[in-house]
C-alpha cells in the first residue's frame, strides 16, 4: 500500500494538499510496520526486530550437522538497519518519486526475509515429519522385540510345563508298577 501511495503522489495530477493527506496514511503504514516488527514474538524471541540467529535443537546429540540448525533473524524495522524507510515522505512529487526506489528496495528485503522464513518453516516441517517416522519405526522395533521376548518366554514356560507333567506321569507309573506287582503276587 505504501508503494501505491507513493506512485499516486509521484504523479502530477495531485496537489500538495492531497499529497499531505496521502503522506498521513503513508506515515501510519510505516508506524504499523514498525509496530509489527517490534511486537512479533514467539516465546519471547523477537524474530523481526534484530539480527543474529536462534538455534533449533531437535536431535539427541550436539552435532551441527545432525542435531540442530540456526535460523537467522531478520530486521524488518523501518530504520537504517532494517527496511530503511523511516525518513521517507511523499508530501511532494519529488519526495514521492525518490520514495519509490527506496520502497522497491524495502519490498525486496521483505521478500527475501519471507523466503528465508518460509524455507526454514519447510525445513522444520520436514524435520518433524522425519522425526515422527523415526519414532514410529522405533516403536515398531520395540514392539517386535517385546513380542519376541514374550514368545520366547511362552515357549520356555510350555517346555517347563511339559517336562513337569512328564515327570509327574513317570512318577505315577513308577509308583504304579510295585502296586501292580503286588496285586499279581497276591
Amino acid at each position: 500500500r505504501m508503494k501505491e501511495l507513493a506512485e499516486q503522489a509521484a504523479t502530477g495530477t495531485y496537489n500538495d494538499d492531497q499529497r499531505t493527506v496521502m503522506n498521513d496514511e503513508f506515515d501510519q503504514m510505516r508506524s504499523e510496520i514498525e509496530r509489527i516488527a517490534n511486537a512479533t514474538d514467539f516465546n519471547g524471541i523477537y524474530g523481526l526486530n534484530s539480527g543474529g540467529s536462534i538455534t533449533i535443537h531437535f536431535g539427541a546429540g550436539n552435532s551441527a550437522a545432525a542435531d540442530y540448525y540456526k535460523v537467522n533473524m531478520q530486521d524488518m524495522r523501518t530504520g537504517s538497519g532494517g527496511l530503511d524507510v523511516s525518513a521517507l515522505t511523499i508530501d511532494s512529487q519529488g519526495s514521492a518519486q525518490a520514495a519509490l526506489t527506496a520502497l522497491d528496495s524495502a519490498i525486496g528485503l521483505k521478500d527475501t526475509a519471507r523466503a528465508h522464513f518460509g524455507a526454514m518453516i519447510n525445513r522444520l516441517r520436514n524435520t518433524v515429519a522425519n522425526l515422527e517416522i523415526q519414532r514410529e519405526n522405533f516403536m515398531a522395533a520395540e514392539s517386535q522385540i517385546s513380542d519376541a521376548d514374550v514368545a520366547l518366554e511362552m515357549a520356555q514356560l510350555t517346555r517347563s510345563q511339559v517336562l513337569s507333567q512328564a515327570g509327574v506321569a513317570m512318577l505315577v507309573q513308577a509308583n504304579a508298577v510295585p502296586v501292580m506287582a503286588l496285586q499279581l503276587l497276591g
